[in-house]
């Protein structure tokens, strides 16, 4: 059956007793595969899955793309943030003291459910567990370095917060991105406005690698990612999917004065603040 055809269907895994569990929601409880339950308010998440990779596409809302001045795109372009990005929900996003724009990014986590290899885009849903938000975090500060592979900016522990749950029997299709900073609506986008769907995406990327069981794919952000404050909330909801809500705090920076620096260039102001000069005005 496709990921997107039958009912509704949530799964979340949380640390009980010591030990991961699968929980399914059920109002204000969890209910655990034996039975018993568990206050939802309570619960320790941790990811809703395991993966051997995470991959994200570039500009692929096209108010994203019209917010960075680029020209209409042909092929996408993909990056990869490390295993230790994930984080979960109510997980703690952190801020080194020497960064000023970590930014939001919401999204809609794309969850593989078997192995995927050299596929065609209309066999895509019928390999996918589900879908889950996530939220794309980046520190803005080091975009002047890593030649545009975002290792330093994308790639910090805990900047990949996913969940609650991998959720299916939705139509991821007719879904909206939303991310909320402290209860204020700061992006907003349908999913019909990416530039290559799902499909494609995973269909275009399974041509070369394998796709495991587990691995997640995130499918792009709307316009309008801001920097975070230490104490703010940051909520991303996909419709029909759910909610992920992280808070921000300050931790010290690096012990060593080591590589490349945090930096407040017209380049990572443009990124970070969206002060995005018109076409044609000496934007690289």
């Amino acid at each position: 059956m496709s990921v997107l055809d039958g009912p509704r269907e949530e799964w979340r895994r949380i640390l009980f007793e010591g030990r991961p569990q699968w929980v399914k929601p059920e109002g204000e409880v969890l209910r655990l595969g034996d039975g018993r339950t568990t206050p939802e308010a309570d619960a320790l998440y941790l990811p809703p899955c395991d993966p051997t990779k995470i991959i994200c596409i570039h500009l692929n809302y096209e108010s994203r793309r019209v917010e960075f001045r680029a020209p209409p795109l042909t092929t996408p372009t993909y990056f990869q943030k490390p295993l230790t990005t994930l984080n979960s929900h109510r997980g703690r996003l952190n801020r080194p003291a020497n960064c000023q724009y970590v930014n939001y990014e919401g999204e809609i986590a794309a969850i593989v459910g078997k192995p995927m290899r050299n596929i065609a885009p209309d066999q895509v849903w019928d390999h996918l567990a589900g879908f889950a938000p996530a939220n794309d975090v980046g520190a803005q500060d080091f975009r002047d370095t890593d030649a545009g592979s975002m290792l330093r900016v994308k790639g910090q522990d805990g900047f990949c917060p996913i969940g609650p749950g991998i959720v299916r029997g939705v139509d991821i299709r007719q879904s909206r991105v939303r991310t909320y900073l402290n209860g204020q609506v700061v992006q907003d986008g349908p999913v019909s406005e990416m530039t290559f769907d799902i499909p494609y995406i995973l269909a275009d990327l399974a041509r070369h690698i394998t796709f495991l069981p587990g691995d997640i794919v995130l499918t792009g952000t709307p316009a309008n990612s801001r920097p975070m404050q230490p104490g703010d909330v940051v909520e991303v909801e996909v419709t029909g999917v759910g909610r992920l809500v992280n808070s921000v705090q300050d931790v010290p920076a690096p012990a060593h004065a080591v590589g490349h620096q945090p930096t407040d260039s017209e380049a990572v102001r443009r990124v970070a603040l969206g002060q995005f000069p018109p076409r044609g005005a000496g934007q690289a």
